[in-house]
C-alpha cells in the first residue's frame, strides 16, 4: 500500500514538473506579440511599373514587407496599390515591443529605390527601369487623366530607354573584351536591344548551344566561330573558313 501510494505521488511529481517545463508561452512572451495596431484606410499609394520583368522586392523589417509587381509596359502598366507598414521597437526585455508605423509613401518610395539601387546598370535618377510612385489609390485610367501622373510616367518612358542605352553599351564592350563569350550577356541585355528594336548584334543570336572551347596551340579559351585565337594567333586549320585567309602562319 506504501508502494502504491509513493508510486502515485511520484507520477504527479512528474507531471507537475512536465507543466511547468512546456511548451505554453509564458506573460512575457505573450506581451512581446507583434499585434499591429488601426490602420488607417485612406494611406494608400500606387507603385507603378513598365518594366517588362516581374518585380518582388522582401523587407524583412517590415509587415507587410513582401511586394510583387506583374511585368508591364507603357501600354498597361502594372499597378501595385499598398497601405501602410510597421516595424517594431524593442525597449526593455520585459516590456511590449512598441509598434513603428511606416506611411504607405515611404514604403512606397522604398520599393521603387531598393529595386533600382540593386540593379546592374542602373544609374539612380535619369537611368533605371521604369519604376515609380504616386500618392494615393490609383487606376490606369487616372493615371492617364492626370496631367502631372502623366509627366510621372513619361520620365519613367525615358529613364528606362536610357537604362537600355546603357545595358547595350555594357553588352558590346564585354562582348568585345570577352571574344564573343555568350556568358559574359545577360538576359537583361537582350531584353534592352529587343525592347529598342536592335537585333543586328552578335550577342543577340542564339548562344544556347554555343560555348567556348579552347585553343590548340596556347589552350586558351576562344570562340568556336572564328579560326584565330585572339591570344597568340594561331590559326585552327580544322575551321571550315581557315582556307580563307591571305596570310600565313609565321
Amino acid at each position: 500500500m506504501i508502494v502504491v501510494q509513493l508510486s502515485l505521488f511520484h507520477k504527479v511529481t512528474i507531471r507537475r514538473v512536465k507543466m511547468q517545463v512546456g511548451a505554453f508561452p509564458g506573460f512575457r512572451e505573450l506581451n512581446r506579440r507583434t499585434i499591429r495596431g488601426p490602420v488607417n484606410p485612406l494611406d494608400k499609394s500606387t507603385v507603378i511599373s513598365i518594366y517588362p520583368k516581374k518585380i518582388r522586392v522582401v523587407n524583412l523589417t517590415l509587415t507587410p514587407g513582401v511586394f510583387e509587381l506583374e511585368p508591364g509596359s507603357v501600354e498597361k502598366p502594372s499597378l501595385l496599390v499598398l497601405g501602410p507598414s510597421s516595424w517594431w521597437k524593442e525597449l526593455d526585455l520585459n516590456e511590449p515591443l512598441l509598434e513603428i508605423p511606416v506611411s504607405s509613401i515611404m514604403v512606397a518610395d522604398s520599393i521603387v529605390k531598393d529595386f533600382c539601387n540593386g540593379i546592374f546598370g542602373a544609374e539612380g535618377g535619369e537611368s533605371q527601369p521604369g519604376l515609380f510612385f504616386i500618392p494615393g489609390a490609383q487606376t490606369i485610367k487616372s493615371i492617364r487623366e492626370n496631367p502631372d501622373n502623366l509627366l510621372l510616367l513619361e520620365r519613367a518612358v525615358r529613364q528606362q530607354t536610357n537604362y537600355y542605352n546603357t545595358l547595350i553599351k555594357f553588352a558590346d564592350a564585354l562582348w568585345a573584351e570577352s571574344s564573343g563569350n555568350p556568358l559574359c550577356v545577360i538576359d537583361e541585355m537582350r531584353l534592352a536591344a529587343r525592347s529598342l528594336g536592335i537585333e543586328d548584334r552578335d550577342w543577340m543570336k542564339d548562344h544556347v548551344r554555343q560555348g567556348m572551347v579552347r585553343c590548340s596551340a596556347c589552350g586558351s579559351m576562344k570562340s568556336p566561330d572564328f579560326p584565330v585565337c585572339p591570344s597568340c594567333r594561331a590559326v585552327d586549320m580544322s575551321h571550315p573558313t581557315a582556307k580563307d585567309l591571305k596570310f600565313a602562319l609565321s
